[in-house]
Parts: C-alpha cells; sequence; structure tokens
C-alpha cells in the first residue's frame, strides 16, 4: 500500500457579506436603549421593535416592556414604535391617550407609506405586494386602506377584479424576495398596460444585498445556515433564496443551540449569514459551534460594502452616537 502523506480536508466554511444588522435595524435598537438611558425604565415598545427574539430579550433585561397593543400602556408612558411602522390609526391611539410617544420605524418603511398617501391621493389602486399580518404590511395598508388590495403571491395578480386598461400603482412590503417580486410585477404589467411604479424600488437595500450574498455562497455550499428568528421575513426569504440558488440544504436558526449534527453528515462546504435584524455576536456563536463540529474557522465572502446610517428620532438626537452591529 502507496503512502498517500497527509490527507488534506476539503471542509470549508463561508460566511456571507454583508450580513446582519441593517441601518433601519440598528437605529431601532438604539432608539430603545437611548429611551431607556434618557427616561430611565420602564419603556414601553409596541410589538418587537424588530423581528430576533434574542434582541428583543436583550432589551428586556434592560428594562423595556414590549405589548402588543396600546390599551397595554399606562395613560401617560412613554411608548416606541417599533421598526416596521405603524397605521395613523395607532398614531391617533396613542394621542388620544395621552402616551408619550418615539417612532422607531425604519425610514425606507416610511417611504413606502408616502408612496401609499400619494397614490391613494392621485385617485389610484394600489396593489401591495407583501405578507397578510406582517406588522408592515398593516402598517402601509393603514396609510390608505380603502385604496390597498393585497397582493401575497404572483398567481393573486390572475384574481384581480380591475379593469386591465385601469392606471393602477404597485408598493411592496421591504422584506420580500426580489425575484419573486420581480415575477409579480411583471405579471401585474402584463396584466395593466398603465402600471405605475414606485419612484424607487421598495424592497430594502439591505434585504438585496442579503439576498445577492446567499447566492453567491450557495452556488457553492452543501448546506447553507441562516441566522435568524422565525418571525423575521428577511432571514425567511434567505433560506429560500440559498436553496433557489444551489444549496443542497438550508436551515434558519435562532442561535448556535438549535444546529443538528445530523445536517452535517456528507456536507463538505457550508454557507452561513443572518437576517438583517440579527446581532453579529449570534452569528460567531453558528461559527464556533461548526468549528467544535469538525469545520474550519470560517472564511468571508464580500459581496459589497454598506456603510448607510439613519439618524436617530428627534427627542434621542443630542444621543446619537453610532456603534457597533
Amino acid at each position: 500500500m502507496t503512502d498517500q502523506g497527509p490527507q488534506t480536508s476539503t471542509k470549508r466554511v463561508a460566511v456571507a457579506a454583508p450580513r446582519g444588522y441593517c441601518a433601519g435595524v440598528d437605529r431601532a435598537v438604539i432608539t430603545v436603549e437611548r429611551a431607556l438611558q434618557k427616561f430611565g425604565s420602564p419603556v414601553y415598545v409596541r410589538k418587537q421593535i424588530v423581528h430576533n427574539r434574542h434582541v428583543v430579550e436583550g432589551l428586556e433585561a434592560k428594562g423595556a416592556i414590549f405589548v402588543d397593543e396600546l390599551d397595554e400602556v399606562p395613560a401617560g408612558a412613554l411608548v416606541i414604535f417599533s421598526a416596521h411602522g405603524i397605521s395613523p390609526a395607532v398614531r391617533e391611539e396613542a394621542d388620544a391617550r395621552g402616551l408619550r410617544s418615539i417612532d422607531a420605524t425604519c425610514p425606507l418603511v416610511t417611504k413606502v407609506h408616502n408612496e401609499a398617501k400619494r397614490f391613494a391621493g392621485q385617485g389610484l389602486p394600489i396593489l401591495l405586494i407583501g405578507h397578510d399580518g406582517h406588522e408592515e404590511v398593516e402598517g402601509t395598508t393603514g396609510e390608505a386602506p380603502d385604496s390597498i388590495v393585497l397582493i401575497q403571491h404572483p398567481d393573486d395578480v390572475d384574481k384581480l377584479d380591475l379593469p386591465a386598461d385601469q392606471p393602477v400603482a404597485w408598493l411592496t412590503q421591504t422584506t420580500l424576495s426580489v425575484d419573486e417580486t420581480a415575477q409579480t410585477v411583471g405579471k401585474l404589467r402584463d396584466r395593466f398596460p398603465q402600471l405605475v411604479d414606485p419612484p424607487s424600488d421598495d424592497i430594502c437595500y439591505a434585504t438585496q444585498n442579503r439576498q445577492d450574498a446567499v447566492k453567491q455562497i450557495a452556488a457553492h455550499s452543501d448546506l447553507v445556515i441562516v441566522v435568524g428568528s422565525r418571525n423575521s421575513s428577511n432571514s425567511v426569504r434567505l433560506v429560500e433564496v440559498a436553496l433557489e440558488a444551489g444549496a443542497r440544504a438550508a436551515f434558519r436558526v435562532d442561535d448556535a443551540s438549535e444546529i443538528d449534527p445530523a445536517w452535517l453528515e456528507s456536507v463538505n462546504e457550508i454557507g452561513v449569514t443572518s437576517g438583517a435584524s440579527v446581532p453579529e455576536r449570534l452569528v460567531d456563536g453558528v461559527l464556533d459551534r461548526l468549528v467544535e463540529l469538525g469545520f474550519p474557522p470560517a472564511v468571508e465572502e464580500r459581496l459589497v460594502d454598506e456603510s448607510l446610517s439613519f439618524a436617530l428620532p428627534p427627542q434621542l438626537r443630542k444621543h446619537d452616537t453610532r456603534r457597533r452591529r
């Protein structure tokens, strides 16, 4: 038997960049932290400030109280509105109850709200591409409830009861699959020749960048692990995008504890990424766990650099110092 010498491992872990916190999430989380520092505990937050269980639990430990609706907030207390946006009715309810409020809505979501109001003001029916029940969709719909029709899937276009020769406008939830949304818009354009576009793409720059980055690593990965919570729309989309881009398997985990060693059987190349509301420490935990399970340290594959940041809400701008992700 010939001595083959030392065998070189073919195992590899690639971690996508960009990943994790986007500018809107960073702004929202800092908003809660700065409000606690400035006004003290408790600070109430309507809905999850961002869709990540670990972030919410960390802010709860600092004194934030998360509620589903405003009737759970004591009169006169301070409430923060989440990054996903709210309808005018929620704002009116807060004012009627004498609540002090800070709006942490992502500016890119606010842009969609403004587009909805403008199209409705022009008398245009609005076709909103998004997921029923998602907080962002509820907030946008609330801006023009009599004008908006929700489209959840490309096949829904065929069910629309609108004249084909009528001008209609379209908008989207900011965290959707870029490719599926393009498919839906294509069908809308075929159905409605006078389709009116928003002035710029509604899908968040960070959503698009993270989907493009995961496509890059999925193309050569046996397995892709997406770090993110189950109610994070953009994290769920990353799993779908990875599978569509060629990964043999893809799973979402909240943290390293959810990795099933059985996933790693007969796997040589693993890709790792995270949704836009995921702290970097959770990704680090996943990479450390993969090392424990016999894989080498990860190599970062960077697609683009992100430098965008948003100013904090006006009530907190004296404390607006940028920080770590």
